[in-house]
């Protein structure tokens, strides 16, 4: 991831950079460990995927990424991520440094690891049911532990997160209740549901504790779908971020209403394209991660 980008564009290579070194000097116990631009560039995957490791090293390629069109003369209105994406977000806007955006993120993923012992907790994504429905099933299977829905990904797909156990029944109630299919997600910890709060009070202190900016643009944030427009209530709602639900859904549906016509995925993958194109059928969109996609994202935000 981002080898590329770095190859042909100085600024990408700065942020690359910039994020090896806030990433050695944010490990555990002063041990720096594995090298991030070796990870990106080698892995093994065994280590790039460890939430420890994934989180700052899909936000330092997402920054590496805007950073480029930036240099380039593509500027956004508004910026959003989904779920650790908007820390991306809080970057490119400038709420906070790079540097720190890799460190905080670095210790989220570790915190978020540490609340639930592996193998306790689970997730699964629900495909065919609205929210509602879904929210039925986890009500119907909780039985006294904790399942609910984590990530309103588009119309139709909706992730839910708790204890294993809880997840397994509130997916065959899910089912039962005509879900088209119910796919188990490999994650190592089950995000965005209660069983974070003990990685959110980890984490608030420290995000708090963070030099901040009022965001250069506004960014849509993932607990209600408002736009922040001053560093207090960008913090707020990272707090918060950490046990609360992904509102992917109406943070699309709010920038559809604020304007929004052409959206830029940056960095690894274009899961959320797929997402946008349900959400905003209307919209342009274009994913950005590899210098050969520059002429095509120019033509495509020129239409």
């Amino acid at each position: 991831m981002g080898v590329a980008l770095a190859a042909a564009f100085p600024e990408a290579e700065a942020a690359l950079a910039e994020a090896e070194i806030a990433f050695a000097g944010a490990a555990s116990n002063g041990n720096a460990g594995a090298s991030l631009r070796a990870m990106l560039a080698d892995g093994p995957e065994e280590q790039l995927t460890l939430t420890e490791h994934a989180q700052p090293a899909i936000l330092a390629v997402s920054v590496a990424a805007a950073r480029v069109l930036m240099a380039q003369g593509i500027q956004p209105a508004f910026v959003a991520g989904h779920s650790l994406g908007e820390y991306s977000a809080h970057v490119a806007a400038g709420t906070f440094s790079l540097a720190d955006g890799v460190g905080i993120v670095r210790r989220r993923g570790r915190y978020m690891q540490e609340a639930v012992p592996v193998g306790t907790g689970a997730m699964a994504a629900v495909l065919g049911l609205d929210v509602a429905t879904v929210a039925q099933a986890c009500r119907e299977a909780a039985e006294g532990e904790i399942v609910s829905p984590a990530n309103f990904n588009a119309p139709g797909q909706v992730a839910i997160a708790g204890h294993a156990a809880a997840v397994a029944r509130a997916s065959e109630r899910a089912k039962a209740l005509g879900a088209r299919r119910v796919v188990p997600l490999t994650v190592s910890a089950p995000f965005h549901c209660a069983l974070m709060k003990p990685a959110q009070e980890r984490l608030e202190p420290e995000l708090r504790e963070l030099p901040t900016h009022a965001p250069r643009v506004p960014v849509v944030a993932n607990v209600d779908a408002e736009p922040k427009r001053d560093a207090h209530a960008s913090v707020d709602a990272l707090v918060q971020q950490v046990s609360s639900q992904v509102r992917w859904v109406e943070v699309v549906q709010r920038l559809a209403a604020e304007g929004v016509t052409h959206y830029i995925e940056v960095g690894p993958g274009t899961v959320l394209a797929g997402f946008i194109k349900r959400i905003h059928k209307d919209a342009h969109i274009v994913s950005f991660s590899s210098p050969a996609q520059l002429d095509g994202l120019r033509a495509a935000c020129s239409s």
